[in-house]
């Protein structure tokens, strides 16, 4: 682990693979880019799959969970960067995929909401069961931010509050197997593959946040407003001959804001993709046009990953 608030330089990876372990939705139907395997497809040809059924498939949940995997020469890294909504979705999907738990050496929580971290626990007690029976001794990373911890909720319409259920604490996934590092810090993870950024940068006057979002005020008793989410944090990874590819989970901070920080941080790498959630729906659909115009604008070309596994080369 290496911490440094001014890094410069990204080491380039030679291809980067993403396996969707647990998304919003669920297609094996669409059309596809050639780099892009529908979850039918790819458990057809692994043999994982004899007969097309409810049981041999994945489920959508609402959350997010990726599974990242960076190559480089004969050296494979791998990173779990979400764990969905709750363990039995989790453990289920992965189980049906075919993902190598013992294979994970770190796990990020982009942010500190349930539909991201729900199936935390179970997933670190996944991988730390089968580590154990392949007698791996060093404990999984946890990555983490002090900020994620507090109580949150989201307003209705009719003034109500909903809460959230909270984000596992420090002690149960340290119980469940994992080495904690809770920091708001930027971090380069699995020497170098990948990149945690820290705070994300606002700069954009649209980018407002999540409308609605609130958290437990000091007294302990009253909420108030939330909007930023400030704990959020994106990863980054420098394909090689490409740029860097950003995984966004919510985009709670703007998908412009995310971008040109990631850009910001390693100014000699271009932006290729991002992959993940853009939190363009609802609300913040009135600043899709915005959106669009920023990226049209951008010295770089970028693409839009959604809710598909995909694979860079």
């Amino acid at each position: 682990m290496t911490t440094n608030s001014t890094m410069t330089n990204i080491h380039p990876v030679d291809r980067l693979e993403v396996l969707v372990v647990v998304d919003n939705v669920t297609d094996s139907l669409s059309s596809n880019p050639n780099n892009v395997q529908t979850e039918w497809t790819g458990l057809l040809q692994s043999g994982r799959m004899q007969v097309l059924s409810g049981k041999a498939t994945c489920c959508a949940h609402h959350g997010l969970s990726l599974l990242i995997t960076a190559y480089t020469g004969g050296d494979k890294r791998t990173l779990l960067f979400d764990a969905g909504p709750e363990g039995e979705t989790f453990l289920r999907n992965a189980k049906i995929l075919g993902v190598d738990l013992s294979e994970v050496e770190a796990v990020v929580l982009s942010h500190g909401h349930w539909d991201h971290a729900g199936g935390l626990v179970s997933a670190i007690e996944g991988i730390t069961k089968i580590q154990d029976e392949a007698v791996t001794v060093s404990a999984v990373e946890c990555y983490v931010h002090p900020g994620m911890f507090v109580e949150r909720a989201m307003q209705r319409p009719n003034g109500e509050f909903l809460p959230f259920e909270q984000v596992p604490n420090v002690e149960e996934l340290a119980n469940a197997g994992a080495k904690v590092i809770n920091t708001q810090e930027p971090q380069f993870i699995a020497d170098g593959a990948f990149y945690l950024s820290g705070e994300i940068s606002r700069r954009t006057a649209y980018e407002t946040g999540f409308p609605g979002h609130v958290r437990r005020a000091s007294d302990g008793q009253s909420w108030e407003p939330d909007p930023l989410i400030l704990d959020e944090r994106f990863i980054s990874v420098h394909v090689k001959d490409k740029g860097q590819v950003v995984f966004s989970a919510c985009s709670h901070a703007g998908l412009v804001n995310v971008l040109t920080h990631a850009r910001a941080v390693f100014p000699e790498v271009e932006l290729y993709g991002v992959v993940g959630g853009l939190h363009l729906s609802g609300a913040t659909e009135k600043i899709i046009p915005q959106t669009v115009s920023s990226a049209a604008h951008s010295h770089s070309h970028y693409f839009l990953v959604l809710d598909k596994p995909n694979a860079l080369d």
